[in-house]
């Protein structure tokens, strides 16, 4: 994914090697292209690279997150992708770790900020693939001489990443009192976010990997989780997190390096094969939710019988259980699409002007996973209630959307097929929390699910992931499984996990081989739950 230039890891993998030189008589220059022995590479190119890389092509909007959580489909694979969960290998965040091994080196010194932003993206690439796989290298990984690095389970990876965490905390917290609105790294960071602004970020991203661990909450005392989480929410002076939408982790695009991903993905001439999901649509159409209208476009075949354009009844969903081909044979007029003119539209198809923007790490999936903590009775002093509708708020306040408002619905090719208009408290009525109880939860992990439409990543599927249960298996909301559009096989049920990537089992074979064999009994199998989800 383009987006500023950054080093190569080539010339990063020379720092610390002696500098070649020329053999030949009379010629015993250093070639000028190779770093020597003393060579720096500034830290602010590191970091360039660790923020243009973070977020990774599956993970962005219309991609294979977007798919997981059903609630954007494809209908012609050809075109627009399977949305089968046949995850197969994951990819690896490798990349990210070596370079901030090397930010790490560079930083010159412990206590400044690049230090400090080693720190969160070590931790964060161990969390990224330890939350798909289970126990990794890590401790180890990383290190030139050690090439078979050890597996650490899954409980130290994440005990080691929130240590990282809580230390980057307190590196900056000094960085940003002194200066909260400087920019950290002007050149450097692609985010743009200033020196307060990181710290809230880090401590935003702790309670999102707390909150992560709510399974594991009651029978791991050493982790601390529930006193971990109620410390930074009760603690803001030393624990600043988000206050508002102007904090998020917003990645931007532009139409010459780095196109919105509907053109990225090459999916621009093809918004007829693009459907929403059904959980999407029972998730908001019961509760007259305005976002709806926004994202997507009403049913052609609704309105010609004589449904309003404008009303909820316009808007129908397309069931995951179904393969592509069987989607394929749908009539595009019998379903909702999304919303052409938001997102597909030339020319702002190519910088999203018109979309929301794409929040990777935000203020309102922040206000739930406190409303959650909350409601599991990890902090006290604070309302859910409150923390709740700051989340729905923030939420509704990205789509721009305000009471009274006048949308316009179009159909999949843009075409107007009518209007409707916002109604807000009508829309805040329906999904007035209902306590610190099972139905608050389910309204929590609801309302979080239509906030991470088309953002975060996999979020919303990591979300929904520990919301399954023996007694909901289909989890919160409730997503389509056991039908062949699946693609997994046999039950055809959602996966637990993804399978480790292939480098593992062809270079670290004897402890890949150890690894599968304490946690899986063998086999990379990805219907089998890691200590994380159990």
């Amino acid at each position: 994914m383009k987006i500023k230039s950054f080093i190569p890891l080539a010339l990063l993998l020379t720092i610390g090697m002696v500098s070649i030189t020329g053999c030949q008589k009379g010629d015993l220059v250093d070639n000028p292209n190779v770093a020597s022995s003393t060579g720096v590479v500034p830290p602010t190119l590191i970091l360039n690279h660790l923020t243009a890389k973070m977020i990774r092509s599956d993970e962005q909007p219309f991609g294979r997150g977007s798919k997981s959580a059903q609630s954007v489909l494809s209908t012609y694979s050809y075109y627009f992708g399977d949305n089968n969960y046949a995850f197969g290998n994951t990819e690896d965040t490798y990349d990210l770790l070596k370079y901030a091994i090397a930010l790490q080196a560079q930083a010159g010194g412990t206590t400044n900020k690049y230090y400090a932003l080693s720190q969160f993206f070590k931790a964060y690439a161990g969390i990224w693939l330890s939350e798909r796989v289970g126990d990794i290298p890590f401790s180890q990984a990383g290190n030139p001489s050690i090439l078979t690095p050890k597996y650490d389970v899954q409980h130290d990876v994440y005990k080691s990443a929130l240590a990282m965490l809580d230390n980057a905390n307190t590196i900056l917290g000094p960085i940003a009192t002194a200066s909260p609105g400087t920019l950290l790294d002007k050149t450097g960071d692609v985010f743009g976010l200033t020196n307060l602004q990181w710290q809230k970020l880090v401590n935003t991203y702790t309670l999102r990997v707390l909150i992560s661990l709510s399974k594991r909450a009651s029978d791991n005392a050493d982790l601390n989780i529930p006193a971990k989480f109620a410390n930074i929410v009760n603690n803001p002076g030393t624990y600043p997190i988000m206050t508002g939408n102007e904090d998020n982790l917003v990645y931007h695009y532009n139409q010459a390096f780095n196109p919105y991903a509907i053109l990225s993905l090459g999916l621009q001439p093809y918004n007829n094969y693009d459907g929403i999901g059904l959980p999407y649509i029972n998730s908001t159409v019961p509760n007259a939710d305005p976002r709806l209208l926004v994202v997507a476009s009403a049913t052609v075949s609704q309105v010609t019988a004589g449904v309003p354009a404008g009303s909820f009844a316009a808007f129908v969903g397309i069931d995951d259980n179904q393969t592509t081909a069987a989607l394929y044979g749908l009539d595009a007029k019998t379903y909702s699409h999304s919303n052409y003119d938001r997102y597909f539209a030339l020319p702002a198809a190519y910088t999203g002007a018109n979309a929301e923007p794409f929040v990777f790490i935000g203020y309102p999936e922040m206000c739930f996973n406190i409303a959650e903590a909350i409601n599991l009775g990890w902090v006290s002093g604070n309302s859910s209630s409150t923390w709740y509708n700051n989340g729905i708020n923030a939420s509704l306040a990205l789509y721009n959307i305000t009471n009274g408002q006048t949308l316009t619905i179009g159909d999949y090719s843009g075409t107007t097929l009518g209007t409707a208009t916002v109604n807000l408290p009508a829309f805040l009525a329906n999904v007035a929390y209902k306590g610190d109880n099972a139905a608050g939860l389910a309204q929590i992990f609801t309302q979080r699910y239509v906030a991470l439409h088309l953002n975060s990543g996999f979020a919303a599927f990591l979300h929904w992931r520990r919301s399954v249960s023996n007694a909901n298996p289909n989890g919160i909301p409730a997503f389509s499984q056991g039908g062949a559009g699946i693609g997994t096989g046999g039950s055809n049920l959602i996966p637990r996990r993804w399978q480790y990537p292939a480098n593992e089992a062809a270079y670290n074979s004897a402890n890949f081989n150890a690894a599968i064999t304490s946690q899986f009994g063998g086999t990379d199998d990805p219907t089998k739950d890691t200590w994380l989800t159990k």
